[in-house]
């Protein structure tokens, strides 16, 4: 990990700019870096997070099962899981095949870059990553041309720290009575309404943090019949969710808060589609101009009612991707700490794909 003064990094509008786009952090830790904002998680703040945050040891899951949506968004694999017999009595085996990105999911450096100029981050340009099947025999003889940005290179440092809810749905249903808005519609979220959801939850942020969202998305997923989800599935047209706007202020939000990382429980995280002549946040930002891992379809359900009931919106939040050489995508294994209090069930399920937190 580069040696940085976070204290001292630039803000959004001191960035400068690569070709149209505003707000370019190549370079901040190195022109060889491969973890972006996951630099700001060093062991001082990942210590200081697990003494400050870490008080009952209750754990909760936050992976939405690799089942879900059983019909994924934006054309992606339906997932394949099959339970097959070795040919020996009583010893069984999983088949699981899997698009990374079909249900909760990091999305790493090498997923979605500057489409107009076919850049990844830190300069990488998208002729210079290999595409197809590569096989690895020796570990002792990696291409780097493969490795570079992939995602194990979070998978071994870890995305670990202090996590905070941002319960929007909580908090509109609070003030409105109900949710005013349709997560399966292009509704944006403004930074109005985080900073106002921050503020009624008593949360403050600092460098660091690992920024989590509750929008709505699965919460309606459990509430509508199985003819509307499978409904998602059906091309571009029917592709609308509710999400962050895309705007230079959401921009100087995540980047001047100094976030690790970024999720929620929506498909795109942003709202989607963009409205016309507004970039992805997905290309001017995020992944490819800061490094920053942005999670989607998150499971908080659980972590939204535990929150609730303590009145605490922080927690010790563990994440170690799948330690996937090159890989552009992983499932989160993610964990959360202390949410519960001593008489709720705790849930200790550690499984691919599945994220989970200590508060």
């Amino acid at each position: 990990m580069a040696t940085i003064d976070h204290s001292e990094l630039p803000t959004f509008d001191e960035l400068p700019t690569f070709k149209n786009f505003n707000g370019c952090a190549w370079g901040v830790w190195g022109p060889d870096d491969q973890l972006g904002t996951v630099n700001l998680l060093t062991e001082e703040v990942v210590k200081h997070a697990a003494q400050e945050e870490i008080r009952t040891g209750k754990t909760v899951c936050l992976n939405w099962p690799i089942n879900f949506p059983s019909k994924p968004v934006f054309g992606r694999k339906i997932p394949h899981i099959e339970s097959r017999n070795k040919g020996d009595p009583a010893v069984n085996d999983d088949e699981i095949y899997l698009n990374t990105q079909s249900g909760s999911q990091w999305d790493g450096l090498k997923h979605f870059g500057i489409r107009e100029h076919l850049m990844f981050y830190n300069n990488t340009s998208d002729a210079s990553m290999p595409k197809g099947h590569f096989e690895m025999h020796d570990p002792n003889n990696l291409d780097p041309q493969v490795l570079n940005l992939g995602i194990h290179n979070w998978a071994q440092h870890g995305i670990c720290g202090r996590g905070i809810l941002l319960d929007m749905v909580k908090y509109f249903t609070d003030i409105e009575g109900s949710l005013p808005y349709d997560p399966w519609t292009s509704h944006a979220i403004t930074v109005t309404d985080l900073e106002a959801c921050a503020q009624t939850e008593g949360v403050e942020f600092r460098t660091g943090d690992i920024l989590l969202l509750r929008v709505g998305f699965i919460q309606k997923y459990y509430q509508v019949s199985q003819e509307q989800r499978d409904g998602l599935r059906g091309g571009k047209e029917k592709e609308k969710f509710a999400g962050i706007e895309q705007s230079d202020d959401m921009k100087r939000f995540l980047w001047n808060n100094h976030f690790a990382a970024v999720a929620s429980d929506q498909p795109a995280l942003e709202r989607w589609p963009p409205v016309e002549g507004k970039p992805h946040m997905h290309q001017v930002s995020y992944t490819h101009l800061w490094g920053m891992p942005i999670g989607e379809f998150f499971d908080l359900e659980a972590l939204s009612k535990a929150c609730a009931e303590l009145g605490r919106y922080t927690f010790f939040f563990s994440s170690w991707p799948l330690n996937s050489l090159g890989g552009i995508a992983s499932p989160p294994n993610a964990a959360v700490s202390d949410a519960f209090r001593p008489k709720c069930a705790t849930c200790l399920i550690l499984h691919v794909g599945i994220p989970m937190i200590a508060i």
